[in-house]
Order: structure tokens, then C-alpha cells, then sequence
């Protein structure tokens, strides 16, 4: 579409709002830090000064994501759905012409509000990291209860009393401080939540086992699957899910610093076991390690899902076209396959076994964070298994290979493609909603 009005003749389709949800997925846009017009090449030499870069940037794919009616008006807001915003100058600008432009609109809501929660994820992954601190993260966080999100934020002081010294211990390198954020949505009753567990690793050097230079500067999107999760609470308190769902996100740096934790250090996790770090850039298990146990001791979740940009090893196995799915529980993965599919997600279910806890056994601890490269995206797993508490049903997802894949994808230019948000609001919609 490039920035063309275009207008799309579709009086008699039966999915417009799956059409219009398409359109408006493909046609996410970043260019916050694009000075314009020069970076299109098309300023006279001398007639533009760039701007200074923002230190803080707030969400602002959303009118991305709204849906006009034919009049060229803005939509009345929806009672309980986003409004609808007139498209930004410089943009696409799309228009459905239908029979039923009301009928329509009002089925688009859902799509709207799940656009919406895309983009914010999206937004959080393509943002660098010297915006994306951990304040900052949580910052955004918190101006969700906007939306009816219950947000709180846990310092570390907190942390330190609740015992997360291995999140903590990842994290203590770095000038940003540690936080865990938790989001409630309460649109089930009293039934048991629903908890979505993720890893927020704003910038990941590999800390003192530190990473090679070549690539580090993608590491901005080490907190994808903290993105995830916030895009999926996003989705679900913009379309007022009947559900309950709690989301929690461990926001950490990883540095090299003389404060930060070293290869031998051995760590107490909130659970009490004790890990060996044989590898501190295997960090994103140990961040997992006290929010999983942290979800399940406040919340006695119905079900366990927990997303990641953990490991290279996925991205070996399964390129850039799937997710990794490793899953204690039969019916909570064929549901998430399905969902997966429904919503055109690619997701394949990855062994978990006791033989891979051989290679994660310690000498001086009770658990070591890393097996070295033999199955390391399953010893990744089996040592997050070791968190969950018997009888909860749990699936992790590896998103490594696509978070931020190397070309553009079906529903998404270059960039961060916002994977997970569809799927998991799927799994909300077909398991915790009622029919």
C-alpha cells in the first residue's frame, strides 16, 4: 500500500473483519526514530536538522490498528471496545466499502483490540534498549490500568524478601534495577487464572560469559517473550475477555560489570533450590525460575504458559518458521497447536524427558543452568520443568527464532512480528471464555 488511500470492495464477503484485521496487520509501521522527511531521502541538503532522540517513547501504533467506517469520520468509541482514531498524516489509509458498514464495524472490535495488542508488542521489541530500560518497561506497564488492568510493580527490595536471588543475580551487573511486574484481569468470576509467564531481558550482553560482538545489537529483543505477555493482557482488557488471566514479567539487563554474577557463583532461587551459574548468559532460565514458582505460590493457576527468547539451540532446530513447544501436559499442547494454526502461527511440540536432566546435574548444587550444546533448548526446558509445581499443567514456548525474524512475514513487515499475542488470546477465547 506504501502510503496510498486504498479502498477495498467487499460488499458480499463473509470475513471482513478477518480481512480488515489482516490489512491492518501488515500494515504496522516503526519509524519512531526515522527523521523526516530526510530519512526517505527526500530533503534538499541543508533543510533538515534530525531530531534529538527520545529517552522515553510511549506506545503509538494504535491508530494503526482502528477501523473508520465509510464516512471518512472518526467511529463512535465503542462502550467497551477501542475508538477509533483518524488515520495519522503520511500513512495508509485504508477504507472497507460494505453493505453493512455498522454490522461490520461492530464485528472488527475483536480485531481491533487484538491489532492493538500486537503493535504494543511490536513496539516493545523494536525499541532500543537505551529507551526500553527496565523503568521504562514497567512504566508502560503500569498505564494499562488505563484499560482495567490491575498492574503492580515489585521492586527490589521487594524481590529480595520474596527471595528471587536468581533473578536477581542476573541482573545485578547493570544500572537499571530489576523489577517484576504483574497484571490481573478479572473477567472469569472466580474461576482460576489463567497465568502467562515471561521472560524481559531488555538488553542481554551474555554478562561476563559475554556474547560476540557480531549480532549483540539484536539483544534489544531479549524481552520478547515479556512483550508477548503484554500484548496478550493488552488484547484482552481492550475486548473485555470473560476470563481470568494473570500475566507476570521478570525485567532485568544483563551486564558485565564488577558487580555482576560470574560463572561458579552459586544462587538460591525463590524455591529454595540451589543453581550453579556455569554460564551467565544461560540468564533468561533463572529469571523464569522465581516468577514461574512466584505465579504458581500467588495465584494457583488453573494452567502455566510461559514464553521466551531463550535459546539459540531453536533456531537450529526449527528456523525461523516455528516456535519450540515443550509441554508437561497433552491436552494443554494439542490446545495451543490448534490455536497456533487457527491463527496461522507456526508452534512444534519439542521432547521433554528425565535422560536430559542427566545433563543438568550439578557437583556442587542442586541444578546447573546449562547443559552446553547437546539439546540445549531442551535441558532449557527441563530446568524450567523443575519450577513447576506437580499437577500444573505448563507449557514453555521458545520464541527465539520468531520474535524478530530476519525478513518481513505474511501478517508482518521486517521487524518484530508480535508472535504469540493471536495464539495465546486464541487459547483464552476456546479454553477460558465460555461458550
Amino acid at each position: 500500500m506504501g502510503k496510498a488511500e486504498v479502498t477495498v470492495l467487499c460488499s458480499g464477503h463473509p470475513r471482513i473483519a478477518e480481512l480488515t484485521l489482516g490489512i491492518a496487520l501488515r500494515g504496522y509501521d516503526f519509524s519512531t526514530y526515522k527523521t523526516s522527511p530526510a530519512s526517505e531521502g527526500e530533503a534538499e541538503a541543508g533543510g533538515d536538522v534530525p531530531a534529538e532522540p527520545p529517552q522515553a517513547v510511549t506506545h503509538g501504533a494504535a491508530p494503526d490498528a482502528r477501523l473508520n467506517d465509510a464516512s471518512g469520520q472518526p467511529a463512535e468509541p465503542a462502550a467497551d471496545g477501542p475508538a477509533a482514531v483518524v488515520p495519522q498524516p503520511g500513512k495508509a489509509r485504508v477504507t472497507v466499502l460494505c453493505s453493512d458498514p455498522e454490522s461490520a464495524a461492530r464485528a472488527a472490535q475483536d480485531g481491533a483490540a487484538l491489532a492493538e495488542g500486537v503493535f504494543f508488542t511490536r513496539d516493545l521489541i523494536n525499541e532500543p534498549a537505551n529507551v526500553l530500560t527496565t523503568s521504562d518497561f514497567a512504566d508502560r506497564l503500569l498505564a494499562m490500568r488505563e484499560l482495567g488492568l490491575e498492574v503492580e510493580v515489585l521492586d527490589e527490595d521487594e524481590l529480595s524478601r520474596l527471595g528471587m536471588r536468581a533473578l536477581l543475580a542476573v541482573g545485578q551487573g547493570s544500572e537499571s534495577p530489576s523489577k517484576v511486574v504483574v497484571m490481573r484481569w478479572q473477567g472469569g468470576g472466580d474461576a482460576a487464572p489463567l497465568a502467562l509467564v515471561g521472560k524481559g531481558v531488555v538488553f542481554d550482553t551474555g554478562g561476563i560469559s559475554i556474547k560476540p560482538a557480531q549480532g549483540m545489537e539484536e539483544m534489544t529483543m531479549d524481552m520478547g517473550g515479556a512483550g508477548t505477555v503484554a500484548g496478550v493482557m493488552r488484547a484482552l482488557a481492550l475486548r473485555r475477555a470473560r476470563a481470568n488471566v494473570v500475566g507476570v514479567v521478570g525485567l532485568v539487563e544483563n551486564m558485565p560489570d564488577g558487580r555482576a554474577q560470574r560463572p561458579g557463583d552459586i544462587v538460591r532461587s525463590m524455591k529454595g533450590d540451589m543453581i550453579e551459574v556455569v554460564n551467565t548468559d544461560a540468564e533468561g532460565r533463572m529469571v523464569l525460575a522465581d516468577i514461574l514458582w512466584y505465579a504458581q505460590e500467588r495465584f494457583q493457576p488453573a494452567a502455566v504458559v510461559n514464553l521466551a527468547t531463550l535459546t539459540g539451540a531453536i533456531i537450529v532446530a526449527l528456523g525461523h518458521e516455528k516456535a519450540g513447544l515443550f509441554c508437561n501436559d497433552d491436552t494443554l499442547a494439542g490446545e495451543l497447536a490448534k490455536a497456533a494454526e487457527a491463527e496461522g502461527e507456526g508452534i512444534w511440540r519439542m521432547p521433554l524427558a528425565p535422560a536430559y536432566d542427566e545433563l543438568i546435574k550439578s557437583r556442587l548444587a542442586d541444578i546447573k543452568n546449562s547443559g552446553g550444546r547437546p539439546a540445549g533448548s531442551i535441558t532449557a526446558a527441563q530446568f524450567l520443568q523443575r519450577f513447576i509445581r506437580k499437577g500444573t499443567p505448563w507449557a514453555h514456548i521458545d520464541i527465539a527464532g520468531v520474535a524478530l525474524p530476519p525478513k518481513e512475514t505474511t501478517l508482518a513487515p521486517k521487524g518484530a512480528s508480535g508472535w504469540g499475542v493471536l495464539t495465546l488470546d486464541r487459547l483464552v477465547r476456546d479454553r477460558f471464555e465460555p461458550g
